[in-house]
């Protein structure tokens, strides 16, 4: 019995260690045919002001996914009432239709740059919205349930100049 509680400690020990050191805040939400007007809301808490911050939007797919590319409108919602918006262009799929992203199977995951070194200067809780804004090719009116997106993430992580 002794023999095997050093192999289990060693075990959860490169498990503890080994934790993502650089994630501050890290959420996914689930989608279900991502409606034109469905809005994923994350709330952060309040970050150290003093220092900056990545962001990544995450999005894991599948292959009910039909476009190569992923067009999203994105706030972030100030504590004294300030919004900047983005829209987004990423890509998803090379030409060949081989998807970006890892993941085996099915199911693929992709990490994508939103901003760099961001700085959360005012005291309180922040908010992130995002919305899909697809289109079709040529067509003037938005995708009304865009399949294929399973989840929605973002993740908060340190810069290296915070280490």
């Amino acid at each position: 019995m002794r023999n095997n509680i050093i192999p289990i400690l060693a075990i959860f020990s490169l498990v503890f260690w080994s934790c993502d050191s650089k994630r501050v805040y890290d959420e996914y939400k689930s989608v279900n045919q991502w409606n034109k007007d469905s809005i994923i809301s994350f709330n952060i808490g309040e970050l150290d002001s003093l220092k900056a911050y990545n962001l990544f939007i995450n999005v894991r797919n599948n292959s009910d996914y039909k476009y190569s590319n992923l067009h999203l409108i994105t706030e972030i919602q100030f504590p004294k009432g300030k919004v900047i918006s983005d829209t987004l262009e990423y890509e998803m799929a090379l030409p060949n239709g081989e998807w970006l992203g890892t993941g085996f199977g099915d199911l693929k995951e992709s990490k994508l740059w939103y901003k760099e070194a961001v700085k959360f200067t005012e005291p309180g809780e922040y908010q992130v919205n995002i919305r899909q804004a697809m289109r079709k090719n040529g067509d003037v009116s938005q995708i009304e349930n865009l399949d294929g997106i399973t989840d929605v993430g973002f993740r908060i992580e340190k810069t290296t100049q915070n280490n």
